[in-house]
This record gives structure tokens, C-alpha cells and sequence, in this order.
């Protein structure tokens, strides 16, 4: 088992030096320079304890409007990507027999990301791998008004293939390895 607080450090760089620096996400800066991100470390090997830490950060997000996304690294018990797809599964049936259904979205990361009918070695896989296996929690709202301001908001997947194809899996695959602990930072808002 790893340290928390260093997977927690490792997911904060790679969300700045990744996802951030070649803006994976147009709408992760924002967020990132507002402080508004908020980290969470939870062990998976108990998928019960896991998709309760989940419902924990849906009733944080619902009393504290300041946070606009979790993500939740899942330290331990999800290194298996089939293992992690059964908790994805099990995540978002949750989140709609709890009512969150609409109200907040699920992204997934892992770092072992393969898209269905994706070779395994395609480099458009690192839109989704990560250096921890995680959970994203996204407000709904925050993200249809992020979009209504967005020119052209369906160009985005296509322009990170393009990019990350250019890049390459020798230098994707190093930017991750590389995500280092930020020296300072408040991992919550």
C-alpha cells in the first residue's frame, strides 16, 4: 500500500503537468488556479468501502458549492483494469439508485486505459490513463455551462487524439511516469 498523501501529490502534478499543461480538459485551468479541486485517497479492495467513499464526496459536494470536482484516487485494489471496470460499473448504478443520476457525472481514469475497440498500444489511450487508478466527480451543471460557452465543444476528443498521437507512447507514458509531488498546495479548496 502506498502512501496517501503521495498518490494524492502524484494525481495534483499530473492534473497540472498533464492534463493542465496540454489542456486535455479546457476546463481544468479554471478550476485548478480557483482551488476548487478537491483530492480524496480511498482504498478500493473493498468495492463497498470504496463506492461508499464515493457517496461521501456526492453529500461533500451537495454542502459545499466552493468545490466544483473530486477525484478520488483509489490507492490500492483497483491495479487490475477489469477490476476497476467492475467498480466503474458498480459506481455509476450507484450513483443512479442514490439519485445523483444528472446531477453529478463519473469520469474514470486509470493507467492502464484502453477504450473499447481501442488498440491498447493507440496513444489516444492517455486521454484517460492516469498514475492512479481514480473516480471523477463532476457537477453536471458546472459542466453544461462550461460547455455552453465553448466554441465547438465535440472538436475536443478529436484535437487530444490528434495531439497525443503526435506525442507518442515513449513521451506520454514518461509525462506520467514523471508527475512528481507539487512541493506546496493545498489539496482542497
Amino acid at each position: 500500500m502506498t502512501d496517501d498523501a503521495v498518490c494524492l501529490d502524484q494525481t495534483q502534478a499530473w492534473v497540472e503537468s498533464f492534463v493542465v499543461a496540454h489542456d486535455i480538459c479546457p476546463f481544468a485551468r479554471r478550476e485548478m488556479e480557483r482551488g476548487s479541486i478537491r483530492y480524496e485517497a480511498t482504498s478500493a479492495r473493498s468495492f463497498e468501502a470504496a463506492l461508499l467513499a464515493l457517496i461521501e464526496e456526492c453529500r461533500r459536494l451537495d454542502e459545499d458549492s466552493g468545490i466544483q470536482t473530486t477525484v478520488l484516487v483509489l490507492t490500492d485494489g483497483a491495479e487490475d483494469f477489469d477490476d476497476y471496470l467492475d467498480l466503474l460499473g458498480l459506481a455509476e448504478a450507484l450513483l443512479e439508485d442514490q439519485g445523483y443520476e444528472g446531477v453529478y457525472q463519473l469520469a474514470s481514469f486509470h493507467p492502464n486505459y484502453c477504450f473499447h475497440g481501442v488498440e491498447e498500444s493507440d496513444p489516444a489511450n492517455y486521454t484517460n490513463r492516469s498514475p492512479w487508478p481514480m473516480l471523477h466527480l463532476l457537477r453536471e451543471e458546472s459542466i453544461e455551462r462550461a460547455l455552453a460557452g465553448f466554441a465547438h465543444p465535440e472538436r475536443i476528443p478529436e484535437r487530444n487524439v490528434t495531439l497525443l498521437r503526435e506525442m507518442g507512447n515513449e513521451r506520454l507514458a514518461a509525462q506520467i511516469a514523471d508527475a512528481q509531488p507539487l512541493k506546496s498546495g493545498n489539496r482542497e479548496p
